[in-house]
């Protein structure tokens, strides 16, 4: 029997498959591609077309400075950036995570009691209605011109969208999940940590992503009004001095602090929630 011809019938299967894994692979290496290059044209285009308004209309640099003057006060002034680029980031991330601890644990409060989800669902709604310039003045008024009121500004930015979505992701659960848990006697405490907990992360960590954002205005917000360092307080020395180049280096250091904290959170939710599929951020 020739040994050769057995095996024949099986080769094309197998060849097949290869190939179907290889063009897999290769779609999957275009997406990637894709998901960085994109980002990188839209900020080109975004530098070109900024260079060529200020080149084109011949704008004074006191007013809009080019993106090459940026880059070089970037350069020469980065001690003064730096310096008070950390004071900045110590108010956001403390405002983050003092306003996502907060909204969770109001959020497992109105999952469990109604009663008070009914009562105080409106109040946080009517906070967040409020302007966050004017809530400023009153925490300083209130804490006084240190740190404090910064990180309370922070939280307040970044309280509601978790709240909202903590809450909509703890009611979430499968229902068939939530009433198979009752019927084996699972407590509400095991309820909360062994299937809501794990159906809000998503919804969670939408949220998180929003406030990483939010609280960086927040700080710079809160410097705005009552500060000596921080970019908020840069920006405003920078403006009365009219020193543009400055002025939008300040800018572009918030921009980055802002997009670092948010790939922070995004790297954290590709190796937590590892159930979902993840689309390019």
């Amino acid at each position: 029997m020739n040994t050769s011809t057995l095996h024949t019938p099986l080769a094309a299967p197998e060849i097949e498959t290869d190939a179907g894994a290889l063009a897999h692979r290769a779609r999957m290496q275009r997406k990637l591609w894709r998901t960085r290059l994109m980002p990188a044209l839209g900020v080109f285009v975004l530098l070109f077309g900024w260079w060529a308004i200020v080149t084109g209309l011949n704008v004074k640099p006191f007013i809009a400075p080019s993106p090459f003057l940026v880059l070089e006060t970037l350069y020469a002034k980065r001690a003064i950036l730096l310096d008070n680029l950390i004071p900045t980031a110590l108010e956001a991330a403390g405002g983050f995570l003092l306003g996502n601890l907060v909204a969770i644990v109001m959020a497992t409060i109105f999952v469990h009691n109604k009663t008070l989800h009914e009562i105080f669902f409106p109040v946080a709604l009517i906070f967040n209605a409020i302007p966050v310039v004017a809530e400023a003045p009153v925490l300083v008024l209130i804490m006084g011109n240190g740190v404090e009121p910064k990180i309370a500004i922070a939280a307040l930015v970044c309280f509601f969208p978790t709240l909202v979505n903590m809450v909509r992701g703890l009611d979430a659960a499968n229902p068939q999940a939530l009433e198979l848990m009752r019927v084996l006697s699972a407590s509400k405490t095991e309820v909360f940590f062994k299937l809501r907990l794990f159906s809000s992360l998503p919804y969670l960590f939408s949220a998180l992503r929003i406030a990483a954002s939010m609280s960086v205005i927040g700080a710079v917000v809160g410097e705005w009004i009552g500060a000596t360092r921080g970019i908020g307080a840069l920006i405003i020395q920078a403006t009365y001095n009219f020193d543009s180049a400055l002025l939008y280096s300040a800018i572009v250091m918030s921009a980055c602090l802002s997009g670092s904290f948010f790939l922070i959170i995004a790297v954290l939710e590709r190796a937590i929630v590892r159930w979902q599929p993840h689309q390019g951020h």
